[in-house]
This record gives structure tokens, C-alpha cells and sequence, in this order.
């Protein structure tokens, strides 16, 4: 099942947000500030944050590059209702991986969040694959090896 940490200072957004993430069937976990964002994360697995972009202990961006620290692998998305270019920028340069704002319908938050988690599974997919395929072509080598240094003959070397 995947997990959603919700970060905004609206009590009403953070339990709209979640009321809506739930109903679809994510587990939902919310925080009211950046400090909270980060002692969740630093203590449970999220596949995707979405957080504001005015908190009040920090900026949302601020709190992307932290997030970005402790679970490199999550998807953020940055949620404003102050939709500027500068913002966008800097949410880009810190690696945001998508941009809502406010007010949030609940077919485009289910939307965002259906993609990127798509994406994240790709990902992880792919990395998994990747991963098995260089395990396999090692130990291909390490017997290969293991066969010349015993002085054994290769299948090559059959031929």
C-alpha cells in the first residue's frame, strides 16, 4: 500500500487532502510544519509527500531539499496558493517532481498522485531489473575467473 505524507499549516486542506487519499485507498499521514514533515520522515517510509508551499516554520522548497535527505526516493509535489514563476523555479531546482495549486480538485490530486506513483514503480521496476542483470553478469565473471585461475578449460575453449 502506499503512503502519503500530507504537509500543510490548514488543518482544513491537510483533512480534506487526506479525507480524499484515503477514500481511494492510500494511507494517509499528515504534519502541520516542516519540523514535523521531517521527524515523520526520518522515522517512516512514504512513497510521496505533498506539501505546501508557505509553512510556518519554513518555505516548502526549503523543506524539498531536507525531504530530499532523508527519502531520496519519494515523490514531492509542491501544493501553493501563490502560484509565482519564482517558486516553480526553485521547486524544479530542488527536485520537485510536481506542481498543484490551490484550491486542488479531487480528480487532479488523485491524478497527480496516480502518475507519479506509476512513475515511482517504473522506477524502482527498472532499478530492480538493472540491479539482477549486473548480479548475473558478476557471477558469470566470478566463475569464468574462478575457471582460469583452477586451470580448468572454458566452454570457449572447447569449441
Amino acid at each position: 500500500m502506499f503512503r502519503i505524507l500530507i504537509v500543510d499549516d490548514d488543518e482544513t486542506i491537510r483533512s480534506v487532502m487526506a479525507m480524499v487519499l484515503r477514500r481511494a485507498g492510500y494511507q494517509v499521514d499528515t504534519a502541520k510544519d516542516g519540523e514535523e514533515a521531517i521527524r515523520k520522515s526520518n522515522i517512516e517510509f512514504y512513497n510521496l509527500a505533498l506539501i505546501d508551499i508557505r509553512l510556518p516554520d519554513m518555505e516548502g522548497t526549503k523543506l524539498l531539499s531536507l525531504m530530499r535527505e532523508t527519502t531520496p526516493k519519494m515523490m514531492k509535489v509542491i501544493v501553493t496558493g501563490f502560484p509565482v514563476l519564482d517558486n516553480a523555479l526553485e521547486a524544479i531546482s530542488r527536485g520537485v517532481d510536481g506542481y498543484l495549486t490551490k484550491p486542488v480538485s479531487p480528480e487532479k490530486l488523485l491524478a497527480i498522485v496516480a502518475e507519479l506513483l506509476r512513475k515511482q514503480q517504473y522506477e524502482s521496476q527498472f532499478t530492480q531489473e538493472n540491479l539482477r542483470a549486473y548480479v548475473a553478469s558478476r557471477l558469470k565473471e566470478a566463475r569464468a575467473n574462478r575457471r582460469e585461475l583452477a586451470g580448468t578449460e572454458t566452454p570457449t575453449a572447447r569449441a
